[in-house]
């Protein structure tokens, strides 16, 4: 099966005013393995070393990491490193997917394993309310008895005539319902919108966190550190599965969409959460390299690094 390889890099720097006694993170950043995506390969790089590192799978099945720090430090510096093969997604022909309406009734009354699980992502959560105003905004691509691919694919094309995508505009903690009425804002905002919709009328759809490979300008190299973290939905079709969109870009998921994890909204996959003693405030830098390796570098077993192993390491491969 056709596949390409990408090297991962996500660097996250924190510089702290005021010495931080101890800091506990919580990092979710190796990629998942999925279908058509497999993790060759993971390691963490932290400094200073964490007294503790664990792993554990989390509620929705992602790799999950537990760092401490626990002696005073001015600052913490997370690199993820990753190898990653993907394989092309399905896509499914508009006329062979049912309407969605029985998508919805079937969701409700199946009891397979699959149906079940998709359930849970009817629901509200804390991020993405439901409510009757995101189902009348869905409502006007679900029409009557439309086969749900083809009602997806028109209310992407719709939020990308009615909102803008402003990396100035929100913040993590922005409400959906802001981002609703002022109609801008970044990939975290557009999928939890695409989200409150689809579960607004009773169909099963998840938050996907990941990164996006990304082109330079025309006649320009590309630049380090340029890419950055990412975020999709999935709805979820009885007998074919999840189906990924790309509501930001209006586009279902591609060869270029490496997914990390996935959960209810971004609050059960961000990539670093964590609480410190000491410390007042804290200056936040993050860095995202998405590379596709060239056919001559697929065997490669190992990944370049621009730095040596250092104390600082910490290897996620192990559990």
């Amino acid at each position: 099966m056709q596949h390409l390889l990408y090297d991962i890099v996500h660097v996250t720097d924190y510089d702290y005013q005021g010495a931080v006694s101890v800091s506990h993170h919580l990092l979710r950043l190796e990629p998942r393995q999925t279908s058509r995506q497999r993790c060759l390969q993971h390691e963490f790089r932290i400094f200073p070393e964490p007294t503790v590192v664990t792993s554990h799978g989390d509620y929705f099945g992602n790799r999950a990491h537990f760092i401490a720090v626990e002696r005073p430090h001015g600052s913490l510096s997370i690199t993820s490193r990753a190898r990653v093969a993907v394989s092309p997604a399905f896509l499914p022909d508009t006329s062979e997917t049912p309407a969605w309406e029985m998508v919805r009734a079937r969701c409700r009354v199946d009891r397979t394993w699959a149906a079940l699980e998709a359930n849970e992502y009817t629901h509200a959560s804390p991020l993405v309310p439901t409510s009757p105003e995101f189902a009348d905004y869905a409502l006007g691509s679900f029409t009557r008895s439309r086969p749900i691919f083809e009602a997806l694919s028109d209310l992407m094309t719709r939020l990308q005539a009615d909102f803008r995508f402003d990396p100035t505009a929100t913040t993590v903690s922005t409400p959906l319902a802001d981002f609703h009425r002022n109609r801008r804002g970044v990939c975290q905002d557009f999928a939890h919108f695409l989200i409150a919709c689809l579960r607004s009328i009773g169909l099963p759809a998840r938050y996907v966190s990941g990164y996006l490979e990304t082109d330079p300008p025309p006649g320009l190299p590309k630049l380090r550190g340029v890419d950055a973290s990412h975020a999709w939905v999935s709805l979820f079709c009885p007998g074919i599965g999840w189906i990924d969109a790309d509501p930001t870009n209006g586009c279902y998921a591609s060869l270029r969409h490496l997914s990390i994890g996935w959960g209810r909204d971004y609050g059960d996959i961000a990539p670093v959460r964590g609480v410190l003693i000491g410390g007042t405030q804290q200056i936040l830098r993050v860095s995202v390299d998405v590379t596709a390796l060239p056919p001559a570098e697929e065997s490669g077993p190992t990944m370049d690094t621009d730095s040596p192993a250092d104390a600082g390491s910490a290897d996620a491969s192990g559990q």
